[in-house]
Formats: C-alpha cells, structure tokens, sequence
C-alpha cells in the first residue's frame, strides 16, 4: 500500500468519528492544510506505514496547523497520530488551553 493509501484510511475515520469532513489535496495547496475539519476545528493527521513504538512530533507541524487554521477561521487546530496504521486509535495533541478547557467539562461533568 503507498503512505497516500495509509494517510486516507486515517483522515476517513478521524472524519466518521468527528463528524468532520476531509479535506482533499490538503497538503498540495499553499493556503489550504488540515486533513479533516469540522465546523471549529482543523485537523492535521499524521500516521506511520508500519506499526512503530514511537512517534516523533516536529514543532514545525504544530505551528504550520495552527497558522493554517487561523487563516481558515477555524477556532481550534489539533494533532492526530497513531503508532499502527492498522489500528484505527489515533491519539490527539491538544494545546495546554485546550486540555485544562476538557479537563474542567469532565470534571463539572462528573460532579452532577
């Protein structure tokens, strides 16, 4: 399979589990990027041809993501990876403002 094939199953569940939507050719245009987008947020998947025990993640990435977000009006930009390109989990990097914003709806949630 060639890394396009992997990079499209990947973008297709990350869009089935948001309810986002994919973005086509979204690293062939200058102005364009994210791989998904949903209404708010702009997502930027990475995921490797073969199971790995490690992911390096490039600073160079997060700041392309947000930049590009921010040129699409999309309130959020996050990271989505994987270590196995068979295993549909993708884990999320998410900025400091973002978690402590999940942290506090789990935990008002779990006082109810």
């Amino acid at each position: 399979m060639a890394t396009r094939d992997y990079s499209d199953r990947q973008e297709q569940h990350i869009a089935k589990v948001t309810g986002g939507k994919v973005q086509s050719n979204s690293g062939g245009t200058r102005f364009g990027g994210g791989d998904v987008h949903t209404d708010k947020f702009f997502i930027e998947a990475k995921t490797p041809t073969k199971k790995q025990t490690s992911f390096t993640i490039k600073k160079e990435w997060i700041s392309k993501m947000r930049e590009q977000a921010f040129e699409q009006g999309k309130e959020e930009a996050v990271l989505a990876f994987r270590f196995d390109p068979d295993i549909d989990t993708d884990l999320y990097v998410l900025s400091q403002q973002q978690f402590l914003e999940y942290l506090r709806f789990k935990e008002d949630k779990s006082d109810m």
